[in-house]
């Protein structure tokens, strides 16, 4: 199964379900695979509109940000994530979103 007709598969999901962070989350991935971080990016926020407390849309939101040269939103977006990954105890996320904001310094 190509890109595309996977992406089409789950955009035909998320039609029935909007609000399903995991959709979401797969939506946005599959831009990055794509090599299409600008489309993620757009994914990811739309993910964290709609479940704020979903912490890997902040992880790799700041990674395709950060691919796109976008430094400044980026630290914005893992300085929010870290603390929503620290408060549900996730410190997996929060330290490799950490890890990546000391990169960018």
């Amino acid at each position: 199964m190509d890109s595309a007709s996977r992406r089409q598969k789950i955009e035909a999901m998320l039609a029935d379900e909007p609000n399903d962070p995991e959709l979401r989350y797969m939506l946005a991935m599959e831009y990055v695979s794509g090599g299409d971080d600008a489309e993620a990016v757009r994914c990811f926020r739309e993910l964290i509109a709609v479940a704020p407390n979903y912490p890997p849309a902040y992880h790799q939101a700041g990674r395709a940000l950060q691919r796109l040269g976008q430094i400044a939103e980026a630290r914005d977006v893992l300085t929010q994530g870290i603390p929503i990954a620290q408060k549900k105890g996730d410190q997996h996320a929060a330290g490799e979103m950490a890890e990546l904001l000391q990169s960018m310094e």
